[in-house]
Order: structure tokens, then C-alpha cells, then sequence
């Protein structure tokens, strides 16, 4: 399939807001046979386990119905680039494909009308499937098998009016990190290495370096129980929830961790490196991450800790700093720029903010 209708299938499913869609040019949206795939790669509950919530497939179904009725409209435009797409299709056989609209994305918009959708304030409440596409940007463009490697997991995408925590949907700096150690940049970070998560969240990264970087062990972890029991249902989705691969836990910061969990299963499976994303956000929060990052020194002095930020706040991203510099850590910044949103390939989202990676070792 062509490198754009992959790219919008990536973001639908993704759930990226449908303003900001890539949306297939019109020639390729008045073929018969994108119109098929679009429908069974979108839309078909008996091909995709984990469709998107029936109220966001009808926000992306209704704008591309109309979009493919209005390349209809004007069969003639467009039509070398049509040609060229097509490839072994000649003219007189491209003018019978483009004349209707997938009976299959008709019915389905017609389905969705007639079904009670709930408000856009409500569906932000409820738990819906996200779907990553974990490729580097290098083969986001060439030629790949149809099923792509993903991470589904359940989130809920309004969450701290409701839950009162940010735990439950992935945050940019996520994202940015998942991107990182997706590239050739960072390709060598995790393979092979016993990694620790703190504040895992919904578990990108987690289920990322478990399911696609091969990593030896994850141990994943977060303040609240009921984080860590939905991360618990997001391993089971991605087929990652043997415990001797990926543990889950919960794990408040500025505790000690000698005579914990913790320090026997780091004996078991030493901590070769510590992950942590979009987890300095309040400047509270700062002095007990910088504690139990010199716990986890004093059980494994060798041990790498990177920690993505997304900068909204300079003054909690310097109180980091600072708490580092106090504790003789070693901080490096890592350099790897967020791409603009529009030639992202893969992972999707705003980079309306700067984002940095740290690279903390331990001096001492």
C-alpha cells in the first residue's frame, strides 16, 4: 500500500485528532482498491482486534467519505498522478474504479450515524484502544510487511479531572524517549539489558523495550496501584504479561530500597539501565526522584538512568538539575530534536515544547 495511506493509518490509529491527519491525496482516495483497504484496515471490527472508540471512528469515517465524494466529483484533475500510482492500470480501466464510494465505508458511516454516540465529554472520560507504530523514521517509508510492529494499549484520554492522576494516557516525553530508543541512535540501549521504569504509566516504554528493543527484563513501576493494575491489563493486550519477562510493581519514591523487592530482584537481574518519562512535571516531585535514583546507584553504582522531560516548566527542569548536581550525579543532555509533526513517520506528537533527554551516572 502507498507510503501515505500507511502514514494515515498510523495516526488514525494512533488516535491523532483528525484536523491533523494526513489525509490521503485524492487520487489516491477515488481507487476502489484504497477505499477497500482503508475500510478493512480502519474500520472492520472482524479484521482489527482493537478499534478505536465508535465516536472517533465516526469523527475520521464522516471527513473521509466526503473527501473521497469530492475526488469523485472531478475525475479528470489528477489524473497523470492517478496513472503513475496505479502503475499497471491503463486509462481506459482507471476510469471505472473511481466512479463510486465504498458500499463497505458508506454502510459503516451509516451505522455510526444511527448509533448513540456518547458527547465528546464523555468519550474523553472513557477508556479507548491507541495503537503505536514502533518503526524507526529509516523504514517508516519502505516497503514492509502488511502487519507493521505496534503497542495497543487502553487509555483514557482525559484523565486528571477524572483519575486525579496522569497515569493513564502517554505523555509526549514517552513518545520522545520511544522515538530515541528507536533509532539508530539509540538502537544499542536496551537490547540485552535488564531495564527498571520508574512511573510507568500506561506502559509504552515498558512494553516497547519487553516486546520490540529486546530487552533481557523490565521491571516496571508507579505510585498508584491502580496505574500499575492497568499497566498489568496493557501487558496482557501486547502478549508481554509473563512475570520472568516483565514485573510490575509499585514503588513510591524517597523510600529506601535495601531489604525490598527491589534490591532482591536487582541481585537477581542486576539493573543495567533506569528509564523515566514525563515524570518531573511538578517541582515536589523532584527531591524524592532524585532520592531513590541514588538508591538505585547504591544497589547498582553502574547503572544508566535516562529521563525524558518536556520543558513546560523551566523551573522544575532546573530544580532536576540542580537536585543532580547536588546528589554528584553526572547529567548529560543527549541530543536528539523532536521532528516536526508533520514529518513524523511512526510515533505522533506536538513538539510545541522543547524536550530533553538526560543522561544521569552516578560520580561517586
Amino acid at each position: 500500500m502507498d507510503p501515505q495511506v500507511l502514514l494515515f493509518r498510523r495516526q488514525y490509529l494512533q488516535l491523532f485528532e483528525p484536523d491533523f491527519l494526513a489525509w490521503p491525496p485524492k487520487q489516491l482516495l477515488r481507487d476502489s482498491g484504497v477505499q477497500e483497504w482503508l475500510y478493512n484496515n480502519l474500520f472492520n471490527a472482524e479484521k482489527i482486534t482493537y478499534l478505536p472508540s465508535e465516536r472517533y471512528q465516526f469523527r475520521v469515517i464522516k471527513p473521509l467519505v466526503n473527501k473521497i465524494e469530492q475526488s469523485i466529483e472531478d475525475p479528470e484533475e489528477d489524473l497523470l498522478p492517478l496513472i503513475v500510482l496505479s502503475h499497471v492500470r491503463t486509462l481506459s480501466d482507471s476510469s471505472s474504479f473511481w466512479q463510486e464510494i465504498s458500499d463497505q465505508l458508506v454502510a459503516h458511516l451509516s451505522s455510526l450515524i444511527a448509533t448513540e454516540l456518547p458527547s465528546e465529554e464523555t468519550a474523553v472520560q472513557q477508556r479507548s484502544y491507541v495503537t503505536f507504530t514502533c518503526l524507526p523514521s529509516s523504514l517508516a517509508t519502505s516497503d514492509l510487511p502488511d502487519k507493521e510492529p505496534t503497542i495497543t494499549l487502553l487509555e483514557r484520554r482525559n484523565l486528571i479531572s477524572g483519575s486525579k492522576t496522569t497515569g493513564f494516557r502517554t505523555w509526549e516525553a514517552a513518545l520522545h524517549l520511544g522515538s530515541y530508543l528507536l533509532s539508530p541512535q539509540g538502537a544499542d540501549v536496551v537490547r540485552d539489558k535488564n531495564v527498571f521504569e520508574l512511573g510507568v504509566g500506561t506502559g509504552l516504554l515498558s512494553i516497547l523495550c519487553a516486546k520490540h528493543l529486546g530487552a533481557k527484563h523490565v521491571t516496571a513501576t508507579d505510585g498508584d496501584e491502580q496505574v500499575v493494575e492497568a499497566f498489568k491489563e496493557n501487558l496482557f493486550l501486547n502478549g508481554v504479561d509473563d512475570e520472568s519477562k516483565v514485573n510490575a510493581s509499585v514503588l513510591r519514591w524517597g523510600q529506601g530500597l535495601k531489604g525490598t523487592w527491589v534490591e532482591e530482584e536487582c541481585e537477581t537481574c542486576p539493573y543495567d539501565l533506569v528509564l523515566g518519562a514525563d515524570i518531573t512535571y511538578d517541582t515536589r516531585s523532584v527531591s524524592p526522584l532524585v532520592a531513590t535514583l541514588r538508591f538505585l546507584f547504591d544497589l547498582r553504582p553502574g547503572v544508566k538512568v535516562l529521563i525524558a522531560t518536556a520543558v513546560r516548566n523551566a523551573e522544575t527542569f532546573a530544580t532536576l538539575r540542580h537536585a543532580c548536581d547536588r546528589s554528584n550525579f553526572d547529567v548529560q543532555e543527549i541530543e536528539f530534536a523532536a521532528e516536526p509533526i508533520r514529518q513524523q513517520k511512526a510515533f505522533f506528537y506536538a513538539a510545541v515544547v522543547p524536550f530533553n533527554i538526560l543522561s544521569i551516572t552516578n560520580k561517586s
